[in-house]
C-alpha cells in the first residue's frame, strides 16, 4: 500500500499547512539576511588606488578597460 492512501482530508490539510509554514519561515529568513550586492568595480579601483595597492598609471589603464576604452596598442582581433 502506498503511504499517501492512508491520509484523509485532515492529513492532507495538515501536510499542506506544514509546507506553507515552512515556506513562510524560509522566506522570512531570506528577507532578514538579503544577499549583498556585487561591489562596484570602479569603487574597488578607487579604494585600491587610495590604499596604495596600485599606482595612478595602473588605475588609469584599468579604469579605461572597465569603461570599454582600450588603448590602440593593446587591441587584439
Amino acid at each position: 500500500m502506498s503511504w499517501c492512501l492512508g491520509l484523509g482530508a485532515g492529513g492532507w490539510l495538515m501536510l499542506a499547512a506544514s509546507v506553507a509554514v515552512l515556506a513562510l519561515a524560509v522566506r522570512a529568513v531570506l528577507r532578514l539576511f538579503p544577499a549583498s550586492p556585487a561591489p562596484d568595480p570602479v569603487a574597488v579601483l578607487e579604494t585600491r588606488l587610495a590604499s596604495g595597492e596600485i599606482d595612478v598609471d595602473t588605475y588609469r589603464i584599468l579604469r579605461n578597460e572597465l569603461a570599454g576604452r582600450v588603448p590602440a596598442g593593446r587591441r587584439t582581433l
